[in-house]
């Protein structure tokens, strides 16, 4: 089982000297084994906020991974992890003995978010909104453990894990425009299905398509405010237009690799010879056997994970369709982007003079390259990588683009969402008597959850500021700002 601290350890005592604006460093003289620094990326008052976690102390202990590149980094929604921060980056190069974290990835491999657009505007929806959210809540499955319509067998999961969405359009459940828009086309080469166990299978089989719970959802949001009317025409998004967020990962199949690869790491670092400041660092050598199996594992739960979010956006578009009687296509309800946040990927970067390829380990952190990156889909090359940042269900949502600071300071990096202030526990003690649903309906959010204590686990409250969040990260020249999305109802589990 993995092990939780809560947000009310003691904060951080060591030392976090500011180098900008936006960005601090825990100089690698703060801990024996440091080989690079470990950088911060926050404002004034973010900073006071990650003071009080101990996550600071977790940028400094990746700081001691093998092989690791320029520092270890942290984005402005940084809070307590398992093993890395959540909101971490860490580059590591296989050619200098760098090795591959399960706890650089996370649990939920491949969590993610992704945004469809139509062509309906706030004052199309109003009049059957309820109706909507009841539907999605209704027709898409939500909760711990929930299954799903869509079923598989062990061959058929075992070739959607390797082929990832293409698969899926095999069987009339993705089109092409789906995959051009999906980060990696929806499948992460390398994918070694045969390395994924039996349990972590049975999990998975019935739970493609499914939302699950914690802090997934899916959405519906219509855009507040454009501050790019550039990019915001380029990514197709104008003013009041309603569209669907949906946050989900690899679900219970990811979630039993990353715990089989644990237990199989025990004791590896030691036959390496690496000494860990924090046992939930464990790691392997990118180039050893137990590494090479993890990334094949990892990979094909991120697949997993691409189609999961393809499904859910399935029937999505299956409910819009029931609610409104025109079929999606006439709704225009297409795939803006899917990113990836919880996740490692063998990428080049420029690292002093030279062009190297490393393991960039992204754990509640999103790639965002800059205009002109050749991974990016074509249309979109002109302004940058659609970049989509979840923030709590009462404030606001966000897209933004990637610039070329990502590129020169994070690994192609940027945040993830807006980043949890209280422990779960904590926002469910801060509920009591309170009937968050009706908070929400009074800032003009239809909100629908499996449970009481769902919603109050992620109450508004239990988050930070999302538009301080992005406004770190836009300042910061990692990624801009192009709009700011308002929910006006999900459904979680």
């Amino acid at each position: 089982m993995k092990r939780m601290h809560p947000m009310s350890k003691p904060g951080f005592d060591g030392p976090l000297i500011r180098l900008s604006d936006c960005c601090w460093k825990i100089p690698k003289s703060y801990k024996p084994g440091m080989l690079v620094d470990g950088l911060i990326y926050a404002s004034d008052e973010l900073i006071d906020q990650v003071r009080h976690d101990q996550a600071p102390e977790q940028v400094a202990n990746v700081a001691t991974l093998p092989g690791i590149q320029v520092a270890s980094l942290a984005m402005p929604d940084i809070h307590w992890g398992y093993g890395f921060t959540i909101g971490g980056v860490c580059a590591t190069d296989p050619d200098q003995g760098g090795v591959i974290s399960p706890g650089g990835v996370g649990y939920d491999i491949n969590c993610g978010v992704r945004l469809l657009r139509t062509s309906l505007t706030h004052d199309d929806v109003k009049p059957h909104l309820t109706r909507l959210i009841d539907e999605l809540f209704k027709n898409v499955p939500t909760g711990v453990g929930r299954s799903g319509k869509y079923h598989f067998n062990m061959t058929e999961l075992r070739e959607l894990m390797g082929e990832g969405v293409g698969y899926l359009q095999r069987r009339g459940l993705a089109t092409e425009a789906d995959i051009e828009n999906t980060e990696a086309r929806g499948r992460i080469d390398g994918a070694e299905p045969g390395n994924v166990s039996d349990r972590a299978i049975q999990r998975g089989a019935s739970q493609c398509g499914t939302l699950g719970s914690g802090n997934h959802f899916m959405e519906v949001q219509i855009v507040e405010s454009i501050f790019d009317e550039q990019a915001a025409d380029v990514l197709g998004l104008k003013k009041d237009q309603v569209c669907v967020m949906i946050h989900s990962g690899s679900r219970g199949l990811g979630y039993q690799v990353c715990d089989d690869a644990l237990l199989h790491l025990r004791g590896v670092p030691e036959k390496y010879g690496i000494a860990l400041p924090d046992r939930q660092l464990a790691c392997a050598p990118v180039l050893s056997p137990e590494g090479q199996h993890y990334l094949g594992a990892m990979r094909a739960a991120a697949n997993f994970g691409f189609c999961n979010r393809q499904l859910l956006t399935w029937q999505a578009r299956e409910v819009f369709e029931l609610v409104f009687n025109r079929p999606w296509q006439e709704l225009q309800m297409s795939l803006m982007y899917d990113v990836a946040h919880n996740i490692a990927k063998f990428e080049e970067h420029t690292i002093g003079r030279e062009q190297r390829k490393v393991w960039v380990h992204r754990k509640g952190a999103t790639r965002a390259f800059p205009p002109g990156h050749p991974e990016i889909p074509t249309h979109y090359r002109a302004v940058g990588q659609p970049v989509l940042i979840p923030g709590d269900m009462g404030r606001a949502s966000w897209v933004l683009v990637g610039q070329q600071g990502s590129m020169d300071q994070t690994f192609g990096t940027t945040c993830h969402g807006a980043g949890r202030v209280l422990s779960r526990t904590k926002a469910v003690a801060l509920s009591k008597g309170r009937r968050i649903d009706q908070e929400l309906l009074s800032r003009g959010v239809i909100a629908r959850a499996q449970s009481w204590k769902g919603l109050a686990e992620e109450q508004p409250d239990a988050y930070k500021d999302v538009n301080m969040v992005v406004d770190v990260v836009h300042r910061a020249g990692l990624s801009k700002k192009v709009a700011r999305m308002k929910p006006i109802g999900v459904i979680k589990g």
